[in-house]
């Protein structure tokens, strides 16, 4: 009973967020979204005054170093969803739901959901998809008081599907596909949906014909917002998409400051005087 009354007052929290999200959209306002692993990354973009947090499944890849997203598990996400409140208090925070978390039936998707909501802190939870089964999904969910992200386009959970991480809706047919799906979405009730690796033109004409707010990620200029990985905007990721601006190269600076140390400790450099402590001297009476 405790849990309902807690889930209950979050939503009542989130609608006054996601709310602002609508009027962000209303306004032209464009939505920032990054993702976070832990408790650093999101302090930092919590700091910063990012709206949305993603505690993205991609953490499978950036941080396990996993070729696809496809065997992160609801611990995982639970896991370093917990350290991504602790660093960010107050933002809004979407947790992916991981691949099979649910594809199954709708009583344990409904149980993963919550138990992402509560264990996590976070507002929402995102899937990928709009087929039949999916839209029945997200229905569940929302009946459980628990806000939905929509995800359409390139889904890295459907990659045995797709075979690569490559653009979709390269023809008119698969664009009027994805067009529909987002329709689809809207109406079962998302609140927000996240559009990844699609044409431009596709990404405006969704953005332009719902209601809720679209994140493009690789979506074109047009959508209501964008999402980034926190690794690939500060350059510490392996691969560049197109899509992706890199504001920094972190890693090279970290890998200076690296070997920096390597050779003062070698050369006797480190740790100096003020490096070091000393026994407290007594006070004589």
């Amino acid at each position: 009973m405790n849990q309902n009354l807690g889930l209950k007052q979050k939503v009542d929290d989130n609608m006054k967020k996601i709310t602002t999200f609508y009027t962000m959209k209303e306004k032209k306002e464009k939505i920032t979204m990054l993702t976070a692993y832990e408790k650093t990354s999101a302090c930092i973009a919590e700091l910063c005054g990012v709206d949305v947090i993603l505690i993205g499944d991609s953490l499978g890849m950036v941080v396990h170093g996993k070729k696809t997203t496809i065997d992160v598990s609801i611990n995982d996400i639970i896991s370093h969803g917990k350290a991504v409140r602790i660093g960010a208090v107050d933002t809004f925070l979407i947790a992916d739901m991981p691949y099979m978390s649910y594809h199954l039936d709708i009583n344990s998707t409904k149980q993963n959901a919550a138990k992402l909501m509560i264990q996590t802190g976070a507002n929402a939870v995102k899937l990928e998809g709009a087929s039949v089964s999916r839209i029945d999904a997200v229905k569940a969910i929302i009946d459980c008081e628990i806000p939905v992200c929509g995800h359409l386009g390139l889904t890295p959970q459907s990659i045995n599907l797709f075979g690569d991480y490559e653009v979709q809706g390269k023809n008119e047919k698969t664009q009027d596909k994805i067009f529909q799906e987002a329709l689809s979405l809207e109406k079962a009730g998302v609140f927000m949906l996240v559009l990844e690796c699609i044409p431009e033109g596709l990404g405006k004409k969704i953005t332009e014909n719902v209601s809720i707010p679209t994140i493009g990620i690789g979506a074109g200029r047009y959508t209501d917002g964008q999402v980034m990985v926190w690794h690939d905007i500060l350059g510490l990721s392996d691969i560049q998409p197109k899509f992706v601006k890199k504001y920094i190269d972190l890693k090279q600076i970290i890998k200076e400051s690296v070997l920096e140390y390597i050779h003062d400790v070698r050369d006797d450099r480190f740790p100096k005087k003020e490096n070091v402590y000393y026994p407290v001297k007594k006070i004589e009476k």
